[in-house]
């Protein structure tokens, strides 16, 4: 894991995200997605270096929009943003959460 990852996991693992459980490194389909919300079919990707490359960003389109047409939703960061802005991404990610909880109602 990244020191990205990593620091959100700290706050993912134990069902400390409004009480969802959260899987690291979670496989779905053919892919591995970083985090994984199984109750609501949710993913986080933390797109670090690697994801820089050429080409990089075609191929990440072309995997969520694999998983997404399976009902997977997403939220995206960049590893940067992970380390400097972890409260405002955990903000985000809780926003999200509740919103999808709203919505299925």
């Amino acid at each position: 894991m990244t020191f990205a990852e990593i620091t959100l996991w700290q706050f993912l693992k134990s069902k400390q995200m409004l009480g969802y459980d959260f899987d690291r490194q979670r496989p779905i389909d053919e892919y591995i997605v970083d985090f994984y919300c199984k109750d609501l079919m949710f993913a986080i990707e933390i797109d670090g270096a690697s994801h820089n490359w050429r080409g990089a960003g075609e191929k990440d389109r072309q995997r969520q929009n694999r998983l997404e047409s399976l009902g997977v939703r997403f939220l995206r960061f960049t590893e940067q943003d992970v380390i400097q802005q972890t409260d405002a991404i955990l903000r985000r990610i809780a926003c999200f959460i509740e919103d999808e909880l709203t919505q299925s109602r």
